[in-house]
């Protein structure tokens, strides 16, 4: 059923490789949806040598508008979804992931709800060895009515550690997920509050403590002083906490935007952090202004690996990853925006590291990326 890849760079999971009659979503409503995405996933090693792929979902309505009305899914109750419609004349839908509903603040519902899929992959990830709908990640509660996004998984001691981005009317939040074979995960609940994305835990511990990766977001940002190489804007910080659920913002900043970078319009975490002989590597994405969402692209730094808040290096010029049309050529009937390649996850393979990444938000891209590259 699925083929078995070679080269260094290619498509592992596509939309069509969901078999949405396995969803979810399915018995909760009578309209029929598509798969808009398969992409962002989270990525980590299973105790039996295998690799996890856990694939947001991104499920569509096949026809968002009818009779003059724009539709959206939401989560009521355990196996209850509702579709919630406004006037087409009175929202912007210019971006096919969302539109934008007027008022006195920025409000904004989705033209999906996404959930997620565990895919298990051979230990050099080039094949497909089993999709888990059994073991699928829905919604389960009000904060996540509007879908689960976007997981990252990190293994410290035996334990594996999700995040994920749940949405909802109540709260745009980090929520964490526990597993002890990788597979079968339980809800922990919220661990940061409204508006805070791209959380990753570090790939071990500091001086006893978990250390994480986050990015508030907001609609203000202050102005760096004239001449200053930073812009204002999204950006990485870093937090520490006792037990992976009790959080402290670091007090000095982390990774910011420079004025000078290709990537100065935002940034976010990416993969894991994870500890090399230079100290932690991070792999974050950084946001070049174009068009209407901008070009998304990896790059990478280097903080102390004993006080994760020095930055030793920082490679913001030189992208790690590109979006690849090449890549995409063969689903390109299935595409909705270009310009983005989301790495999401980092594995060592030996003389490799082994990258997992979401392409044009689309579907899901593996690429083998030699350690010499980070040198």
């Amino acid at each position: 059923m699925f083929p078995k890849h070679t080269g260094d760079d290619f498509l592992v999971f596509r939309p069509d490789d969901v078999d949405l009659s396995r969803s979810p979503l399915r018995g909760g409503f009578a309209d029929e949806t598509y798969v808009l995405g398969a992409f962002n996933p989270g990525f980590a090693r299973l105790p039996n040598g295998n690799l996890l792929l856990m694939v947001r979902v991104a499920e569509a309505l096949r026809r968002p508008v009818e009779d003059g009305q724009i539709r959206a899914v939401r989560w009521c109750a355990p196996g209850q979804w509702a579709l919630d419609a406004w006037p087409v004349e009175t929202v912007d839908a210019r971006d096919p992931r969302k539109f934008m509903i007027g008022g006195a603040h920025r409000i904004m519902a989705l033209t999906s709800l996404s959930w997620l899929l565990p895919v298990e992959l051979s230990p050099d990830a080039r094949e497909v060895v089993a999709v888990h709908y059994d073991k699928a990640i829905a919604p389960t509660t009000a904060y996540q009515q509007y879908g689960i996004e976007d997981a990252r998984i990190t293994l410290v001691e035996g334990t594996y550690y999700m995040t994920a981005c749940a949405v909802s009317a109540e709260r745009h939040s980090t929520v964490l997920y526990t597993s002890a074979n990788g597979l079968d995960y339980e809800l922990q609940g919220i661990i940061l509050d409204h508006q805070n994305k791209d959380m990753l835990f570090f790939e071990g511990k500091v001086d006893g403590a978990f250390w994480a990766l986050t990015r508030p977001l907001g609609d203000l940002y202050f102005a760096y002083p004239l001449g200053s190489e930073y812009m204002p804007g999204p950006s990485i910080n870093l937090a520490r906490s006792p037990d992976g659920l009790h959080w402290k913002p670091a007090d000095t900043p982390g990774i910011r935007p420079r004025r000078n970078s290709i990537s100065s319009r935002k940034i976010g975490g990416g993969a894991q952090p994870i500890l090399t002989d230079a100290g932690w590597l991070v792999l974050y994405h950084g946001v070049e202004a174009s068009g209407l969402v901008g070009v998304y692209r990896t790059f990478w730094a280097i903080l102390d690996k004993d006080d994760p808040t020095r930055l030793l290096r920082l490679e913001d010029e030189k992208p790690l990853l590109s979006p690849s049309p090449e890549l995409t050529e063969p689903i390109k009937h299935q595409m909705y925006l270009d310009g983005v390649v989301f790495t999401t996850g980092i594995l060592d393979a030996g003389d490799h590291y082994l990258l997992a990444s979401g392409e044009a938000d689309l579907a899901c891209r593996i690429t083998r990326m030699p350690k010499a590259r980070f040198a």
